[in-house]
């Protein structure tokens, strides 16, 4: 069915309808020297569409032709997601580039899986075999992982096998098994399907509650403000205060098997730092490149704002899908804030009353049916999967009271607070551990959790105290808690992300720290001299920092440890 544009706003077309038009239906503007760009119907008004175009929509006129589809915005799902670099559209921007060149041009549209590639495809089931949405027909190998080719999700209803190819090399295209249906109807399937990225993708029996924890390896996240598979956190801060930095150790060292990040709206010269490290990363986990088990989805400020809310769809899908294998896939958004942003320029275009801060008022309901995308779920041949979401929000200034902030701390478990001091102090992470909170139950016992943190809140009060009295002014039991705060964090809390051994703290080294720092903290000290107590504190500090953990089983490990039950037992007597 064919429209006609009648005007263009921005990004929003509205074209006037021969025939019925369906809301979230997909739509191509043709412009007049044959460029087809992709488009959303976003709302309808009788015979007339508003439009929203992924492209810029410059060149398009009044009475140009708009193809509208009855599908709506989807994704190809298949074998070769893994280690592919997209732009929202899921079109591959190195296979684009080849090309086009480097920039990019409305209408230009590559598939998403490469239709050259063969995979050794083995099958799963034998003919005669009745099968569902989200069977497993068979399987490829996909870097490390057995990659499940699934009977395509958005059938719905029972199938007998008809026929299976053989083992052997087929490309994504060619036919794996003929199904049919109760109604004697045929479908031929192949290693590819389609789904759209606006309906979530949880085919399983049941939905679990998220307990696991995902061990991330940065301590302050682990020890104190836990994250667990199938749960949601956010990461707010100022500009310039470390998210992405946090975002990219995370997805390096977290103990998941597939990491998706979505770079909605990123300045650019981020997002080039992120494709050129990432292909010459090492994998701690498999010794070999770390692409192989990531996607990136790249979306920079410099291209269309209606691109950056399908970006962040796109990669919840791809995430669902691997999810739906019995994977543990971990989805990293950043920034959330400039997604918040698109849809308030989009909302405004179409002249909708506007909520706080001019963001439309549908914003809390957004944000939470994103983030209600991850989860743990139990699948239909008895694996669990997970999807876990970490989003980050720029609030401008710093300011944790904006909208996009307050929606998102309504639906997370965790929350990361970013603080402009510590990231100033180079305190990195730079993660307040006074204002961020966590729901979720980590690899340490939330009861030693609590009383490190009491330490830390009463060593700031301590702090704030000496900044008008001073230190003639302050006890030397104000001063020893003063100093424990700061042993704490100097110690234990910081993490510098360069070191070959501090980069990552496995679970096990940190519940072992973690009880003898407590340990020391908790010391009922009885120390007379300030200075005393001061060299007392940075003994320890420098015997936490110089702890070459990486040895271990040796003299040194033995002796340095023995120092510290001396100490303690001395100082516990």
């Amino acid at each position: 069915m064919n429209g006609r544009i009648v005007a263009v706003y921005g990004n929003i077309v509205i074209a006037e309808a021969n025939g019925q038009v369906f809301q979230n239906s997909i739509g191509y503007c043709l412009r007049q020297d044959g460029a087809k760009l992709l488009s959303e119907v976003i709302r309808v008004r009788g015979r007339l569409a508003d439009l929203q175009v992924f492209e810029e929509t410059r060149g398009l006129k009044v009475g140009d032709t708009v193809e509208f589809q009855e599908e709506m915005l989807s994704v190809v799902l298949g074998p070769g997601l893994l280690g592919q670099i997209y732009d929202g559209l899921q079109n591959p921007l190195p296979q684009l580039a080849a090309q086009i060149g480097f920039f990019l041009e409305p209408g230009k549209y590559i598939h998403g899986l490469s239709a050259e590639t063969r995979w050794p495809f083995t099958s799963a089931r034998p003919a005669g075999q009745t099968v569902t949405a989200g069977d497993t027909l068979g399987s490829v190998p996909e870097g490390i992982f057995t990659h499940q080719i699934k009977v395509p999700f958005r059938m719905n209803q029972e199938y007998r096998i008809e026929k299976i190819a053989e083992p052997g090399e087929y490309t994504v295209e060619h036919p794996i098994a003929q199904l049919k249906d109760q109604n004697g109807v045929e479908y031929t399937i192949t290693m590819q399907q389609k789904w759209p990225v606006k309906i979530p993708l949880n085919l399983a029996r049941r939905r679990l509650m998220p307990q696991d924890p995902l061990v991330t390896r940065i301590r302050i996240i682990d020890s104190m403000f836990p994250v667990v598979r199938g749960g949601t956190y956010c990461i707010p801060g100022p500009f310039g205060a470390g998210k992405t930095v946090l975002q990219q150790i995370t997805s390096r060292h977290a103990e998941v098997d597939i990491v998706i990040l979505a770079a909605c709206g990123e300045r650019a010269g981020e997002v080039v730092e992120t494709l050129r490290e990432f292909p010459e990363l090492i994998d701690p986990r498999t010794g070999k490149s770390l692409m192989e088990r990531t996607i990136i989805i790249c979306n920079t400020s410099a291209m269309p704002v209606a691109a950056r809310e399908a970006s962040v769809y796109t990669a919840a899908t791809l995430g669902e899908y691997y999810r739906q294998m019995g994977l543990n896939v971990l989805l990293l958004a950043d920034s959330t804030s400039r997604w918040a942003q698109a849809m308030r320029e989009v909302s405004g275009r179409l002249e909708e009353i506007p909520g706080e801060e001019a963001f439309p008022a549908y914003l809390e309901s957004r944000i939470a049916a994103f983030y209600e995308r991850a989860g743990a779920l139990e699948l239909t041949d008895g694996s669990t999967g997970s999807l876990t979401i970490g989003g980050t929000v720029s609030p401008a200034g710093g300011n944790f009271e904006e909208p996009v902030t307050q929606a998102t701390l309504k639906v997370v478990g965790a929350f990361h607070g970013l603080s402009r001091a510590r990231s100033d102090a180079r305190r990195y992470p730079s993660i307040d551990p006074l204002d961020s909170w966590s729901k979720y139950t980590g690899i340490i016992d939330p009861d030693k959790s609590i009383r490190a943190r009491r330490i830390l809140r009463r060593g700031n009060e301590v702090r704030q105290m000496m900044t008008v009295v001073g230190e003639e002014g302050t006890s030397v039991d104000d001063y020893l808690v003063a100093l424990k705060a700061d042993f704490f964090d100097n110690c234990y809390l910081q993490q510098n992300a360069f070191d070959a051994v501090d980069a990552a703290t496995p679970a096990q080294r940190q519940q072992f720290v973690f009880d003898k720092v407590l340990t020391v903290l908790e010391l009922p000290l009885e120390v007379q001299e300030k200075d005393q107590a001061r060299q007392l504190m940075v003994k320890i500090s420098d015997l936490f920092r110089n702890w070459n953990y990486a040895a271990q089983d040796t003299e040194e490990y033995q002796k340095i440890l023995e120092q510290i039950d001396s100490f303690i037992a001395a100082k516990g007597k």
